[in-house]
Parts: C-alpha cells; sequence; structure tokens
C-alpha cells in the first residue's frame, strides 16, 4: 500500500473531502468523488473503501447539524433512520471484509452504474408511482414494514460500498413517505451519518487503512458537510444530478479498464 505523500496527492484528497462534504448534505453521492480520487493516489480499492467510510464520517455530523431544524419536525423518522442504517451498515462492512478483495473490484463498477440509473430515473419512478396513489390515503409521516426494510438494505449497501447509498436512501423516504424533500435531504444526512458511524468502527477495529489519507478527507468534507447543508435547499437538483451521472459513468469505466 503506498500512502498519500506527495503535495499534489495531499490537495487532491483534501479537495475530495471538500467536495465529497458537499455532496454528502445535497444528492448524497460523496463517494463518487472521493473513492475514485484515493483510487487514483494509490490506494487498494478494500483499504480505499475502508478509508473513506471513516474520513466521511465527519461530513455527517456537519451536514446533519445544518439540517438540525429539518430533523426535529419527524424526530421518530429520524430514529427510525438512525437504527436501520447502523443495524444495516454492520452487516455490509462485515461482507466488505469477509469478501475477497478481487470479488471487490470486480463488483465495484457495476455499483457506481446501478447508482447513476437510480440517480436518473429516481424522480421519473416517484411521480409514477405517487400517481397510483389513491387521493383518499393520507399523508404517510411514519416509516412502514417496506419502507423501513428497504432503508435497511440501503444500510446494508452503505456499510458495503458508500457510493451512492444517500440517492437509495432519498429514493426510499422519497416513495415511502409523503414529507418535504428538504426534510427527505436531512434525513438523508443522517442515514449516511449513522451508516459511516457503524461501518467506521468496524473498519478502524480490524480493517487496514490509511490514516493520512482519512484525515486529509476528514479535515475536507466537515466543512463540505456543512456547507452542502446551508445551500442543499437552494441549489438546482438536476444540475447535481446530471454531473453525478457524467462523473459516475467515467469513474466506472476507468474501473472496468
Amino acid at each position: 500500500m503506498t500512502p498519500v505523500g506527495t503535495l499534489p496527492e495531499v490537495l487532491a484528497v483534501l479537495g475530495a473531502g471538500l467536495a465529497a462534504g458537499v455532496l454528502t448534505s445535497t444528492v448524497g453521492v460523496a463517494s463518487l468523488v472521493s473513492f475514485p480520487i484515493l483510487l487514483a493516489v494509490g490506494l487498494p480499492p478494500v483499504v480505499a473503501n475502508a478509508s473513506n467510510t471513516v474520513g466521511l464520517v465527519p461530513a455527517g455530523v456537519s451536514g446533519s447539524y445544518g439540517y438540525r431544524a429539518e430533523l426535529r419536525e419527524h424526530p421518530r423518522v429520524a430514529w427510525t433512520v438512525v437504527v436501520t442504517c447502523a443495524v444495516g451498515a454492520v452487516g455490509g462492512a462485515a461482507l466488505l471484509l469477509a469478501l475477497p478483495s478481487s470479488v471487490f473490484e470486480a463488483v465495484v463498477p457495476w455499483l457506481i452504474l446501478f447508482t447513476c440509473l437510480l440517480v436518473g430515473v429516481q424522480p421519473r419512478v416517484a411521480r409514477w408511482l405517487r400517481s397510483r396513489v389513491g387521493d383518499d390515503v393520507g399523508p404517510r409521516t411514519r416509516m412502514g414494514p417496506v419502507t423501513t426494510f428497504f432503508a435497511l438494505l440501503t444500510g446494508v449497501y452503505g456499510g458495503y460500498f458508500g457510493a451512492g447509498s444517500g440517492v437509495m436512501m432519498v429514493a426510499v423516504l422519497g416513495l415511502g413517505l409523503d414529507i418535504d424533500l428538504r426534510v427527505v435531504n436531512a434525513l438523508k444526512t443522517l442515514a449516511i451519518f449513522a451508516g459511516n458511524v457503524v461501518a467506521g468502527l468496524v473498519f478502524v477495529t480490524v480493517a487496514d487503512l490509511d490514516w493520512r489519507a482519512i484525515a486529509l478527507l476528514a479535515a475536507g468534507s466537515v466543512v463540505g458537510g456543512y456547507v452542502g447543508a446551508r445551500v442543499g435547499r437552494r441549489l438546482p437538483p438536476t444540475l447535481f444530478r446530471v454531473l453525478v451521472v457524467v462523473a459516475g459513468v467515467l469513474a466506472a469505466v476507468l474501473l472496468l479498464r
């Protein structure tokens, strides 16, 4: 394993942390930026993924703090999200550590492409599903069994490979609940935080980590997470969606080579 050492590598990882922090609090695809950068500076895929998870924990802290007003609007849903994502992340982290690295290298590009597909089609699917709900059905402000189950699966995915887990959580909550999108974004940020904390604790205990990369990611992501929460209510989501799809496809293509 080659640790992050040169000045260009330091600046690249620090900048990736800042960008990833912003994306954590907005569209939830932080690892599509930070994970490829860690690979580019020479970290093996499993080490890069584990280090990325630990390094982005501060983004969840600052982002959740930035969304504190929204999280107070539905505290019961917030706690349900925390628990389901935390439990799921344990399974995802164990899955990452149990599988050989060759399996991880083979799966990652397809996970990224699948995430890009979700980013592109989620708004259309959400509109279609909402059109199927009758007018006599009241607003859903609590997570039912189906929504909770898919939130748990999202937590598993987040613990295994974080890229796009926030987008998945937005889709799950957006389809399963009738609450404002700004609150869904806040809950998504909290979900990423909960999953990263639990998976990060597992990785710190048993995984190989690059602590210099973690420190640089943390320094950048703690600023980016708060900035993202401040601007997340106002920035056009379509622009973020297009940029994420392009970046994700490019990353997947590079990893498949």
